[in-house]
Parts: structure tokens; C-alpha cells; sequence
């Protein structure tokens, strides 16, 4: 079923790559590597513009740590991003993709933020991951790195579907033992679109100039960044046209709705042939 799915943050390369270069970006950390599909594309950048990109992931792909291990420009952080980052200085641009969460989530726009001001740099972070199904439910690759204060109830065993809050045993999107959900859907501290709005609100009660853009289209991007910054405009205008498009929302439901109807059935085919 992967084959099927476009889910890579590496299909927003045509977005985030002007912002880079609008940004004046040299130097990226990215949270989150698994293949290494989009550290690829951030190294080359870093590579043309003479800086270096920095990885945090506790447990990438052989084929990431491979190409790592041959690039000049690479660095890896083999650790969890919250115990990775307090050691880093700012970059100027920052890319999270990790586990998609709350918990985790907020605390990595928190700590980035808080080491662009320490630095004086402004803050330019991508997300993913920020639409459905991710945005009002946690998601957990490692559930018992989250305080269990802040984790919600989960199970490796159930599937969301669009249609209904309730997930489902061995139906929709599933983790198939490889992650798992939160039973809940919504409410306070669940979900990485909830991370980013609580985080942005805090932000607000600071007075702190904070610009952020939702592209609803592969899981979802959201662009979070200082207003500013000499290049805010400029970012702000290649964004915009994207920034909760009524069209790519639209076709971003279509997709998914497909790509579950394709799931389904092979369920039942499943069923069918088990007997």
C-alpha cells in the first residue's frame, strides 16, 4: 500500500526550495530522515549555498545513514529531537518531520525558538504533517518517549478513516505495528496542528511577529516564520497563493478518500480469500 500513498515532504520541494533561496537559507536542521528522500534535497541546497545540513533522527534508514556517512555537508544526531537540540546552535532554516505529535511537537517549535532568539536569528520552520490525519490526533512512533502526563491513550492495533472520529481495529489507516494512535480525536494537547496553534498563540501573548501558512495538500505543510525578518515578505509571497487553498483541500480529500476506498477493499479481499 506505500507505493500507492504520496506522503513524502519531498513533494513540497517547488515550495520550500524559493523559500530558501528568498531566505538567504545556508545552514538547515531537519528532524526526521527515515530514507533520507528529503535530506537529499536539503543537502544539495545547503551544498550550493555553502552550508551544512544537521539530521536528528534516533533511528533513520540504512539507506539514510549510508549516504550520510559519504556526505561532506551531513551531519546525523542518532537521539530523540528534544534531547538533540539543546546542543545546537541556530540554523536558518529549520525542518520538522518527525513523530507527530503534541507533546513533541510543541516543544520542538518551543526549543528552536527559543535557540533563534538566544542566537538572533529569525525563525523559519517547515512542518508536515499538519492536515489530516495528524492535526487534532497524536501519532506515536515511540509512545514511551512522551511523559505519560502528556500521552494520550493509544493502540498499535487501530486504523483512522475520514468518515468517523472513532478509529477502527484493523480498518483504515493503520501503523500496522509500526506506529500508533491516539484513541481520541481533538481536543486540548492532541495533535500537531494543535501544537503549531497553541504554539503561535503563545508566541502572540509575547508580542512575537509570527507569520504561519497551512498548504493543505500531502498531509498538510505548515510555514512558520518571523515577520520580521528582512526576507518575510518575500517568503510570504511565495506562499501565499498556496496558504488554505480552497482547490488543493479539495483535492487533498479526494485522495485520501480514494486512497481508503483502496484500503477497504483490500481488506475484504483479505477477509474474502481467509474464508
Amino acid at each position: 500500500m506505500a507505493d500507492l500513498l504520496i506522503h513524502s515532504m519531498a513533494e513540497f520541494a517547488p515550495l520550500i526550495r524559493p523559500c530558501l533561496d528568498r531566505a538567504g537559507v545556508k545552514d538547515i536542521v531537519e528532524i526526521g530522515a527515515e530514507f533520507g528522500g528529503m535530506s537529499t534535497l536539503l543537502a544539495e541546497h545547503c551544498a550550493s549555498a555553502g552550508g551544512t545540513l544537521t539530521s536528528i533522527d534516533p533511528e533513520p534508514k540504512a539507506e539514510f545513514l549510508e549516504w550520510a556517512a559519504s556526505s561532506d555537508n551531513v551531519r546525523h544526531f542518532a537521539q530523540p529531537s528534544l534531547e538533540a537540540l539543546p546542543r545546537l546552535s541556530a540554523a536558518d532554516a529549520w525542518v520538522i518531520d518527525g513523530d507527530h505529535n503534541y507533546y513533541t511537537v510543541f516543544n520542538e517549535l518551543c526549543q528552536i525558538d527559543a535557540i533563534c532568539q538566544r542566537d538572533g536569528k529569525p525563525l523559519l520552520a517547515f512542518l508536515h504533517d499538519i492536515s489530516w490525519p495528524c492535526a487534532r490526533r497524536d501519532f506515536y512512533y515511540a509512545p514511551e518517549r512522551i511523559p505519560e502526563q502528556h500521552r494520550h491513550a493509544y493502540s498499535y492495533d487501530v486504523g483512522v478513516t475520514i468518515d468517523s472520529g472513532d478509529p477502527r481495529p484493523n480498518r483504515g489507516m493503520r501503523g500496522m505495528g509500526h506506529f500508533a494512535w491516539a484513541l481520541e480525536e481533538g481536543g486540548p494537547r492532541n495533535g500537531v496542528l494543535t501544537a503549531v496553534e497553541d504554539f503561535l498563540a503563545q508566541a502572540d501573548s509575547d508580542d512575537r511577529p509570527l507569520v504561519f501558512a497551512h498548504i493543505p495538500a500531502v498531509f498538510g505543510l505548515g510555514v512558520v516564520f518571523d515577520g520580521s525578518a528582512e526576507w518575510a515578505e518575500d517568503v510570504a509571497g511565495q506562499l501565499l497563493p498556496y496558504h488554505q487553498n480552497e482547490l488543493l483541500a479539495k483535492l487533498e480529500l479526494n485522495r485520501l478518500t480514494n486512497y481508503l476506498a483502496v484500503i477497504e477493499w483490500q481488506d475484504r479481499e483479505a477477509e474474502r480469500i481467509a474464508g
